[in-house]
């Protein structure tokens, strides 16, 4: 009885963490600005499609699509520019500082899946604690609930990690 009181709580705690973890996720886009530079992480396939969508409703905002593992950046279109070097989170978020650094902005807009946003967005927001990072997610969509459940899983338990200061992996 006594190891069982323990472990219930942790399952509790971890089960009650997760449901905040998801709660406190954006849902919707923020409001994107004329000049803004979006970033969008890559990874998922929903991904470069619904940047590609926003982009068509902001033509003066530049793109970078990060972590797209080509060989090199180049440029693809006027205002979209690709980034290939980075394979994790942890790497887009470098990638992210080093580009805004250069080009000396001081607020970005963020694309990556609903499940991922808050993970990357607490990577990016410590590479670039003075720059005001917009979420704009995608949502999973026509995803049977049990996958949508074991990313939202897999992603909470990432960010525990991350937490803990594992931030590669």
């Amino acid at each position: 009885m006594k190891l069982l009181t323990p472990s219930l709580l942790l399952i509790t705690c971890f089960i009650i963490g997760g449901a905040v973890f998801k709660s406190i996720a954006p849902r919707q886009c923020a409001t994107i600005l004329p000049d803004d530079t979006i970033f969008v992480l890559t990874g998922d396939m929903r991904r470069i499609p619904f940047a590609m969508r926003l982009l068509r409703k902001h033509p003066d905002a530049d793109l970078y699509i990060i972590g797209a593992g080509t060989n090199g950046s180049f440029e693809m279109a006027r205002r979209v520019t690709i980034e290939a070097d980075s394979k994790s989170t942890y790497q887009n978020a470098r990638a992210i500082r080093k580009i805004a650094a250069r080009a000396g902005l001081d607020r970005i807009v963020i694309i990556t899946t609903e499940d991922h946003m808050n993970r990357a967005k607490y990577l990016i927001e410590h590479e670039l604690p003075q720059t005001e990072i917009v979420a704009c997610p995608v949502p999973l969509t026509d995803m049977p609930v049990t996958k949508r459940l074991e990313r939202w899983a897999i992603e909470y338990i990432k960010y525990i990690a991350t937490l803990f200061g594992i931030k590669e992996g």
